[in-house]
């Protein structure tokens, strides 16, 4: 069984975490140049297996699409051409840069710390992929796998 890796698009950086082995928990990976990203994820998958990539559905707070939502979007389409192999879906992200915020305060971290962006986005794309490993959704996903 491959991991799962979530990617917390940006204009600028892009946030990116994988599960464990198992897909019980969710570790942040890294930050990302988003330019540099495609090539970023071909070496991981090259040294990794990775069956499912989750990428973060940017909306606004009332459901709206946000200014990223198309960028995120063509990124799906990308990775769908690139890896046919894999599953690629979206996922609403929703509150994670939120989330990623009160647990740095939660935690102790430093002003200047939370203050640096790519920390932020790392965590919630941590955010993004324990919230879809314990979604519906992932579990319809799973079922479908075990049907086939």
């Amino acid at each position: 069984m491959g991991r799962i890796i979530a990617i917390d698009y940006g204009t600028k950086r892009t946030g990116v975490a994988v599960s464990d082995p198992l897909r019980m928990i969710a570790g942040g990976l890294d930050t990302v140049p988003t330019a540099q990203l495609t090539d970023w994820l071909a070496r991981y998958m090259a040294a990794e297996p990775v069956d499912i990539i989750v990428v973060g559905r940017p909306t606004r707070t009332d459901g709206s699409p946000s200014d990223t939502l198309a960028a995120a979007e063509a990124l799906v389409g990308k990775l769908q051409k690139s890896y046919p192999d894999k599953v690629v879906t979206m996922f609403d992200e929703r509150f994670t840069s939120v989330l990623a915020h009160r647990a740095m305060l939660d935690g102790g971290m430093k002003k200047m710390q939370r203050r640096d962006k790519a920390v932020v986005d790392k965590i919630s794309a941590t955010i993004l992929l324990q919230d879809f490993m314990e979604s519906r959704a992932y579990a319809m996903l799973n079922d479908q796998k075990q049907q086939s």
